[in-house]
């Protein structure tokens, strides 16, 4: 119909099919930034947030998240992953998250990095809104990606 992967002959959705694709060693690296209040930003940096260790819960939240990405992307893969981190880069106005994924698989693992880094953003607001309702979540975008039949990109500094 439309040359678009994810839609069948009559524009049904659909999961592509990738069993002819060759199994390679893929990596993407995705990350996100949250503003917020200096006050916030302190509390974080300082483990003093009632709720408790927002980076420790974060990091548990973005790596738990990327293992169930294709429960939240309908027609996205169910993948193994080999590794997932979420590092965080705290200044005094917020927090940078970097999620990166790993699989050795016939597709990417885009989604899995984008979900950790969209799911450990969320938690850090949920954690520390009682401080700063006001927090913005934003850029949040593929670094890189490697592996796979369209090879390695990054994106321009």
């Amino acid at each position: 119909m439309s040359g678009l992967t994810h839609l069948d002959d009559d524009g049904a959705a659909r999961m592509v099919d990738v069993s002819a694709k060759a199994v390679t060693a893929r990596e993407a690296i995705a990350s996100g930034r949250i503003d917020m209040s200096a006050e916030a930003a302190r509390a974080i940096a300082e483990g003093l947030v009632k709720k408790g260790d927002v980076l420790a819960v974060a990091r548990v939240a973005g790596i738990m998240a990327a293992k169930r990405t294709a429960d939240l992307i309908p027609l996205c893969h169910p993948i193994a992953l080999s590794a997932v981190t979420v590092d965080f880069d705290l200044d005094d106005r917020g927090v940078t998250v970097t999620a990166t994924a790993r699989t050795a698989g016939q597709t990417g693992v885009e989604m899995e990095a984008l979900t950790a880094a969209s799911v450990a953003l969320l938690t850090i607001y949920d954690m520390a809104k009682a401080l700063d309702k006001s927090m913005i979540i934003g850029g949040i975008g593929l670094i890189a990606k490697t592996g796979g039949k369209s090879g390695d990109w990054h994106r321009a500094p």
